[in-house]
């Protein structure tokens, strides 16, 4: 699934895929040589991806359901139902998190077993999420807002207006992060009372945000660019040319990820000048991008697969 308009939410669930097979298809290395591991079949739409210390967790949008791999070995261990339009997912506070945008609620499940343990209200069209430690945030596409959920209870502690669709959120230890898609901006908002600590231009579309310690990365889908914003005062440091609809961006503790949805294939960069230093083919509609340690996970929303590959050497976190 190519996105080429900024609505791109409206298609009908399909099927589900229960189970996995190895695609034909691998993570192969354009300009560089890394360890293939190959492609496993999820859901119908998979965008959206998270690592919660064993596992990767899939959300396939168009499939209701979210997929749970076990990281070490690449087996798809389930695969569970949720609400409609699974967006986005998150793995905070000893749970899954799953931002359901045709359900307009979050869903809470158990990690161990992929049970929905609760379900809860939020704005129109939640499908972006973050932990702050103490809550979750969620970004509603569809009412502009954000909710700001007690994770311990679900406990709605709070609702704020930002920009024209909030797709993405971050935090980056002290602050929330917002991109606006239709606004082209992205919003720093202080945490106890989602007070909008400043308003910061970008590329046309911003979509996923990264943190690499001291800059914010914004991939903008519709200019095939990168912008750099240093997380202290938002100036911006930088604007780097990519792939085609940049979608996904990713910090591995060393090198910036960059999915390029509309190039079918990832890119790595030196977070320090925005070179290219890798271009790697995955499968149609690159979106979510996730690191277990070890490997990256590049869920294909097109094809319906998440492509792995290990990480090169000097892209493994230290700290």
């Amino acid at each position: 699934m190519k996105l080429g308009a900024r609505f791109f939410y409206w298609m009908p669930a399909v099927v589900l895929l229960a189970g996995a097979t190895l695609a034909v298809a691998v993570l192969t290395a354009q300009s560089s040589v890394q360890t293939q591991l190959g492609a496993i079949a999820v859901g119908e739409g998979p965008e959206a991806i998270a690592f919660d210390g064993t596992h990767i967790w899939v959300a396939n949008q168009f499939s209701d359901t979210v997929t749970k791999i076990r990281a070490a070995d690449a087996a798809v261990v389930g695969t569970f139902a949720v609400g409609r339009q699974p967006l986005a997912v998150l793995a905070a506070a000893q749970a899954i998190w799953v931002a359901n945008y045709a359900s307009n609620s979050v869903a809470r499940l158990d990690p161990a077993t992929g049970a929905v343990l609760a379900s809860y209200p939020v704005g129109s069209g939640p499908g972006g999420l973050a932990f702050d430690g103490t809550h979750i945030w969620v970004a509603n596409r569809a009412a502009n807002t954000v909710s700001k959920l007690r994770a311990s209870d679900g406990y709605l502690a709070g609702e704020f207006k930002v920009g024209l669709r909030p797709v993405a959120l971050l935090f980056d230890g002290s602050s929330i992060w917002v991109s606006n898609n239709e606004s082209d901006t992205v919003m720093k908002l202080r945490l106890s009372d989602g007070l909008v600590l400043g308003t910061y231009p970008v590329g046309d579309g911003p979509f996923g945000l990264a943190f690499d310690k001291t800059h914010i990365w914004v991939a903008n889908f519709f200019s095939q660019s990168v912008t750099k914003l240093r997380a202290s005062d938002g100036a911006h440091m930088g604007k780097f040319s990519v792939g085609d609809g940049p979608a996904g961006v990713a910090f591995d503790g060393a090198s910036i990820w960059v999915s390029n949805n509309g190039s079918d294939n990832v890119m790595r960069l030196n977070p320090s000048d925005g070179a290219i230093l890798a271009t790697f083919a995955v499968g149609n509609g690159p979106f979510g991008i996730a690191f277990d340690g070890f490997n990256l996970w590049v869920a294909n929303a097109g094809s319906n697969t998440v492509s792995t590959t290990a990480l090169p050497t000097q892209s493994l976190a230290t700290d």
